[in-house]
């Protein structure tokens, strides 16, 4: 399974002024969620948050819409690739009670900025189901910027 991570560009533009700030322990506060099979990622017209909220899963079975946290991990220069790599801890919802997806995508945003940024879209590649009694989960969650 191929997955791509796409940024918004309005992320890029407030990265560009400052609005944005990934400092491990006092940067701002992130946040993940999962989309539907349909949703399809636009780098232009999905900005914020707003955008996207009627293609992400609606709460059920261990899935609570805009609620999981996901933290910068570490952030490095990569002058290999030329790009600055931000890495952002795993993340897990444990389905109960019936099963979380399918879902074919994941947003971060950013939740301390006035519009909740929209930073990227990573597709799976594949849609992805937990079944009741399982995990699903994101791992290894790297944005190059």
């Amino acid at each position: 399974m191929a997955v791509t991570t796409t940024l918004s560009n309005h992320f890029r533009y407030m990265l560009a002024t400052k609005q944005i700030d990934f400092t491990e322990s006092t940067g701002d506060s992130f946040k993940i969620i999962l989309m539907n099979t349909t949703f399809s990622f636009d780098k232009a017209a999905h900005a914020k948050l707003s955008d996207v909220t009627d293609d992400q899963l609606g709460t059920d079975y261990g899935y609570t819409q805009d609620a999981k946290a996901v933290t910068v991990s570490s952030v490095t220069e990569d002058n290999t690739n030329g790009v600055a790599r931000v890495v952002f801890g795993d993340v897990t919802w444990a389905a109960s009670g019936g099963a979380i997806g399918p879902s074919g995508a994941a947003i971060i945003y950013d939740a301390t900025t006035s519009d909740d940024t929209v930073v990227c879209c990573i597709d799976f590649g594949a849609d992805g189901t937990a079944p009741d009694g399982f995990n699903f989960q994101i791992t290894n969650i790297v944005v190059d910027i």
